[in-house]
């Protein structure tokens, strides 16, 4: 049963309400077939209905791309598939998209700048390294949670973007380098311990990308009790140390 938000939480859930509305708004990854079914079925949508087929804007050619790419893969989706997904003839679909590329680049590139624009409101609200590492991974995970076809795409057809695409997906995508740089702040200034920036910020990563394997609304956690409670592993891997403190206990054995 799904938990109430306790204080951390909410303060969580209410700096991202605030941040959107003050601002607006790598290796491809294998992941097995079955996770790629369960992801497809939890974003289905509610009622596919196609009686007005030849009325729906280009973003539902989009979303049927979309999860053909993420239940079947980009070289096995075809045009004439992402038609009938619409109820659109494969040859009365060029009037709307040039490619199945065109549509794979759009998805990729338009979810990588979401997230980059994420991230930039999470960390603007605070000068604390701290409060920054926790709101940017927050962001990080509530978007993977929110748009877990987007990101379990985005991940596995990587390579299959052709040039110069492909670059400008891997040019925006700079979370990991984000986690890096402040966690690389955070150790300047004593507030966080660890031996490799680079291994705590690959790890930080790598935790929004899963969860989007099996996180679904209306389980155990809500998405803002998911970010919060990253949030604090986060920190956890960052080897963050108290407010104007120490670190306590043993430190790490540095590495071979």
């Amino acid at each position: 049963m799904r938990k109430d938000l306790d204080a951390g939480e909410q303060q969580s859930a209410l700096f991202v309400q605030e941040g959107h509305m003050s601002l607006g708004a790598r290796g491809a990854r294998q992941a097995p077939q079955r996770i790629a079914q369960r992801v497809v079925r939890a974003a289905a949508p509610a009622g596919p209905g196609r009686r007005h087929a030849r009325h729906r804007p280009p973003s539902a050619i989009r979303q049927a791309a979309l999860r053909l790419f993420a239940a079947q893969g980009y070289r096995s989706t075809t045009m004439a598939g992402i038609g009938a997904a619409v109820g659109i003839r494969g040859p009365s679909l060029y009037k709307h998209v040039a490619s199945k590329h065109e549509l794979l680049a759009e998805i990729m590139i338009g979810t990588m700048e979401r997230l980059v624009a994420d991230n930039v409101v999470a960390v603007s609200g605070t000068d604390d390294i701290r409060d920054q590492l926790r709101r940017s991974v927050e962001a990080h995970i509530r978007h993977h949670a929110r748009h877990r076809l987007e990101a379990f795409v985005g991940n596995r057809e990587i390579g299959s973007l052709d040039q110069p695409d492909q670059d400008r997906v891997l040019g925006r995508s700079d979370n990991e380098r984000c986690f890096r740089e402040l966690i690389e702040q955070g150790v300047a200034e004593g507030a966080f311990h660890v031996q490799s920036a680079r291994i705590a910020s690959y790890s930080i990563l790598d935790m929004g990308i899963g969860g989007a394997g099996w996180f679904h609304e209306g389980g155990e956690f809500c998405v803002d009790q998911l970010a919060y409670q990253y949030g604090d592993i986060a920190l956890r891997i960052a080897g963050a140390r108290p407010h104007g403190g120490t670190s306590t206990g043993a430190e790490p054995a540095p590495l071979p």
